[in-house]
């Protein structure tokens, strides 16, 4: 009998994001589950118990975003067809869709994956910070050094980390006799999984340290000087290793992802290592040619040579007065798209010396303008 699809299974469609495909899931386990079904025949309990193991193959695939993929591109063959190890959760699962599948049953059986007393988990590595540090393009493209300040979690001084009570100690779990883990037989299935008391450690903390609550972390603020390399572009990610929140019962702490965001600049646009922008010039240096001064991003002052007959939109280029590469040697380059400027508020005497030249340059259709001229014989070739 063909496999049925698990988008299908589940009740979801294919553009169903994790969170959709987790909820569909807990609903239906809830509804096929043994416990559920316990007042039916034996002929609708066998219909509810294949039900049962199709939505616990189906989930192991599509909340394994690995798994989902291959599932997306090449069917059951892409997932061999077993995802869930042959109707038990022996195999297939990753550890963060065994745990959701595992607190969806805490859910049906109306129980806590938490008992008395504080618990934590064995070992956990500190969790990963993230922070958006803003700068000029002047900034990026020289470098700087900023400080930042922010929340996380540190290790509580009173308990040194441990979670007790000062004069006390953690004691071991009575769920799990100290293993760490448990099995759990229901019907059809049987798990193992960390222990939901202690988390996998062992131990539960019966007196609870007053800072942190028994945590054995506490949030504090922290303050970090960030090197932004110089040439480092918008949308860039800075790595600060062990910057982030403490871990647990001594395991190292998470990291410190700074995300580079770049102001908006008022005369400079960057693409790449190239800098771009625009330069106006009056028509008479457009017509004569001429020398300008034009800023550059390393606050120098640069003088442009305009060729004679320079006309808008041309574009003329600076070497090396772009970004400095970021990895490497040397610098973009600095490109200035030019912007011929139509003089206003004249005075009748520069009117008359416009038409005077007007009149001698033969109007519009003349050599003196040549886009004019081929915009006019297009015209009449047209017509």
């Amino acid at each position: 009998m063909a496999k049925r699809d698990y988008y299908e299974i589940l009740g979801v469609a294919k553009t169903a994001n994790s969170e959709e495909i987790k909820k569909s899931f807990r609903k239906l386990a809830m509804k096929y589950h043994p416990d559920r079904v316990s007042s039916l025949s034996d002929t609708e309990k066998k219909q509810a118990e294949e039900k049962f193991k199709e939505l616990q193959e189906a989930y192991a695939v599509l909340s394994d975003a690995q798994k989902k993929q291959m599932y997306d591109q090449f069917g059951h063959a892409g997932v061999g067809g077993n995802a869930a190890g042959g109707g038990g959760f022996e195999g297939g699962f990753s550890a963060g869709g065994f745990e959701d599948i595992f607190e969806a049953f805490g859910d049906i059986f109306g129980g806590s994956r938490r008992g008395g007393g504080s618990s934590r988990s064995a070992n956990q590595r500190g969790g990963d910070l993230e922070y958006q540090i803003e700068i000029t393009l002047e900034e990026s493209a020289s470098g700087i050094e900023k400080q930042i300040t922010f929340p996380r979690a540190e290790k509580c001084h009173t308990c040194n980390g441990s979670g007790a009570k000062k004069g006390s100690e953690p004691v071991t779990c009575n769920t799990c006799k100290g293993n760490g883990q448990v099995r759990f037989s229901q019907g059809f299935f049987s798990v193992q999984q960390t222990c939901p008391d202690c988390n996998g450690s062992g131990k539960v903390i019966k007196n609870p340290c007053p800072d942190c609550r028994g945590h054995g972390v506490v949030k504090e603020n922290k303050s970090v000087r960030v090197n932004i390399p110089a040439g480092i572009d918008d949308g860039s990610t800075l790595r600060l290793t062990g910057e982030g929140q403490a871990g647990l019962n001594g395991a190292p702490n998470g990291d410190l992802y700074v995300h580079i965001k770049i102001k908006p600049h008022n005369i400079f646009s960057r693409q790449g290592r190239d800098l771009h922008c625009e330069v106006p010039i009056s028509f008479i240096t457009a017509a004569l040619g001429g020398e300008i001064k034009v800023p550059t991003i390393q606050g120098s002052v640069v003088k442009l040579v305009v060729p004679e007959g320079t006309q808008t939109n041309n574009t003329l280029r600076i070497k090396d007065k772009g970004i400095k590469s970021l990895r490497g040697t040397g610098h973009g380059d600095l490109y200035c798209h030019i912007f011929v400027e139509t003089p206003v508020k004249l005075t009748e005497k520069q009117k008359n010396i416009l038409k005077t030249f007007k009149e001698d340059s033969g109007g519009e259709n003349s050599a003196h303008q040549p886009r004019s001229k081929s915009f006019l014989d297009k015209l009449k070739n047209f017509f």
